[in-house]
């Protein structure tokens, strides 16, 4: 399950919930705004960044890595991004923090002997979502950050629980009804064999006339076809991942045009997996135009 999409998707609804997971919150925490940023020579992409308002007064950085993948080099990119990014954004910022997001602690990386004293100064923070507390008793922001970690014997039921909380707590519409697809796209995920029909029964819930359900299942089945290109990558499975990623596009976006559909088709395997991911966060189809252009080359 893409977890690190749907964290970026809870982000940029609400991001206020980062700073509810670490003690010492900024003053101006509800002016923040959720983006990714781009560092270049070398080309680095960081995908979750919480920027201050533009004030005259510099504010605090927040880099953000959600982390559910074992990766031993970690706080080598992490630290390494983080750094490039505030030297070559001094004058904007006073200073930096950055929020590592993992499952359990058995995610981290087992060398950190060389960032120890970063990883023990009140400028990193280390969250553990198993160590978060029982769901039903957590915010409900930080909930459906936990609900993607829940067994699925259990999922179902903590599911309905957040979604009548939902409905219960929050009042304005769309605010609740963007709740509600983040849940119902957690679950999409989790049981991405089960139908349409069973993951409504499951919930309680309509998806028909929703798109969470239709872009989840697609994005579901490009991911399950991309784990299995790892052990044989044969031309008729990248064909088969251009042609989801052609349809997933073009669902998102309106049709594409002959160019486009070009470029993408004509993308080496390595590349459209990128663009597989990427276009998670795309958010309108000057993104994808800007991503084509930035990795024509590749």
């Amino acid at each position: 399950m893409r977890r690190d999409s749907i964290f970026y998707k809870i982000f940029q609804h609400s991001p206020t919930l980062l700073f509810d997971l670490i003690a010492t919150p900024p003053t101006n925490a509800n002016a923040y705004r959720f983006d990714s940023v781009a560092v270049k020579e070398p080309k680095f992409e960081i995908d979750g960044v919480f920027l201050p308002p533009d004030t005259e007064r510099n504010g605090i950085i927040y880099f953000c890595e959600v982390q559910f993948q074992k990766d031993e080099r970690l706080y080598e990119r992490l630290f390494g991004e983080a750094f490039l990014y505030f030297y070559r954004n001094r004058e904007r910022y006073s200073n930096w923090q950055a929020v590592v997001i993992y499952p359990t602690r058995s995610i981290e990386q087992n060398d950190i002997s060389p960032y120890q004293a970063l990883l023990n100064s009140e400028q990193v923070h280390r969250v553990y979502l198993n160590e978060l507390g029982n769901i039903r008793q957590l915010p409900l922001g930080i909930a459906l950050m936990v609900l993607t970690i829940v067994d699925e014997e259990q999922a179902a039921a903590e599911a309905r629980y957040l979604l009548e909380r939902a409905q219960q707590e929050v009042s304005e519409t769309q605010a609740s009804r963007g709740i509600i697809d983040t849940i119902a796209t957690i679950m999409v995920y989790k049981f991405i064999d089960l139908s349409r029909q069973e993951v409504e029964a499951m919930l309680g819930l309509r998806l028909e006339e929703s798109r969470v359900y239709r872009e989840a299942k697609e994005e579901g089945r490009l991911e399950g076809r991309q784990e299995g290109r790892l052990e044989g990558r044969q031309e008729g499975q990248q064909l088969e991942a251009v042609n989801l990623v052609l349809r997933v596009l073009s669902r998102r976006f309106g049709e594409l045009s002959d160019r486009e559909k070009n470029c993408i088709s004509n993308l080496p395997l390595s590349v459209l997996e990128d663009l597989s991911e990427a276009f998670l966060d795309f958010n309108s189809r000057d993104d994808l135009l800007a991503w084509l252009e930035a990795n024509r080359e590749r």
